[in-house]
């Protein structure tokens, strides 16, 4: 792992750091904000998963959030959204490929060699952090936006016992169901659609839910609302009868205006879990 540039922080650290991945056989960068009291000992950490076209940069620039995480003592991890290189199989189009991860395991080529998001957040980062970072692995919550957002939602209720929260500022809800969803499942995991349902917040929380509390924000004039399908995990939801919270926030896009809006609300939503 080589550090790439650490810059104090709200009396914390922002770093951002490179390693070789196993998972995705290329080179992976992710931005990590330790808080002051990281200095004394292990802190619980919130994976924050960007969406698409986003690197580690978008979230841990433009969000706000290390300010809210410092008062609350929590670190932020930023992951990238795929592998990257020129050994890297790409489209043209910005929703698959490089920057369009959407957080699974390709089985499918020309993507099965480098695009392994799943195992490369599910396992293989926080065993790094783990290794090399005062973070406590018994106290992780996660959350996400748009691509991230689904990534969340799917990897928390994927993963019982591995997150404390979860929440998603406008995420793709019902990907099987979804432009934003079908042609990179296809890509991704072929024409099989069993193999996707693991994939989709809706299916998954008809399927499991989630044990433990629940935030999702999206903004009522979001210019992608009709792909992301926030009414296809609402009624999910109150057909499971799970404990949630889902906001449709008056006048909001889809935009990091929003995001930076309610970081605060999430942030401090993820501490009441991860400090109980």
């Amino acid at each position: 792992m080589q550090t790439v540039s650490e810059n104090k922080c709200f009396d914390g650290i922002q770093g951002v750091y490179t390693h070789s991945s196993a998972a995705c056989r290329c080179d992976m960068t992710f931005g990590l904000f330790l808080p002051p009291e990281a200095k004394d000992g292990p802190v619980p950490v919130l994976w924050y998963l960007s969406g698409l076209t986003c690197t580690h940069e978008n979230a841990m620039t433009k969000a706000g959030a290390q300010g809210w995480a410092a008062d609350h003592g929590i670190a932020l991890v930023f992951p990238d959204t795929s592998p990257r290189g020129p050994d890297v199989a790409d489209d043209g189009d910005f929703d698959l490929g490089q920057g369009a991860g959407f957080y699974v395991n390709a089985t499918q080529s020309p993507w099965t060699p480098h695009f392994q998001m799943w195992d490369y957040v599910a396992e293989e980062l926080p065993a790094l952090l783990a290794q090399n970072f005062a973070i406590d692995s018994n106290r992780q919550a996660i959350t996400g936006h748009s691509m991230g957002g689904h990534g969340a939602l799917t990897l928390a209720m994927n993963l019982p016992g591995r997150f404390r929260s979860v929440s998603a500022f406008s995420p793709i809800c019902n990907p099987t169901a979804s432009d934003w969803g079908r042609k990179q499942l296809t890509a991704y995991l072929g024409p099989d659609e069993a193999a996707w349902q693991r994939h989709d917040a809706s299916v998954m929380m008809r399927d499991r839910g989630f044990d433990g509390p629940m935030l999702i924000d999206t903004g009522s004039d979001d210019q992608f609302i009709d792909l992301l399908r926030p009414e296809a995990l609402a009624s999910a939801i109150a057909e499971r009868r799970q404990p949630a919270t889902l906001r449709l926030q008056k006048g909001y896009d889809h935009s990091y205006f929003f995001v930076s809006s309610f970081i605060e609300d999430h942030i401090a939503f993820h501490a009441q879990a991860l400090w109980a």
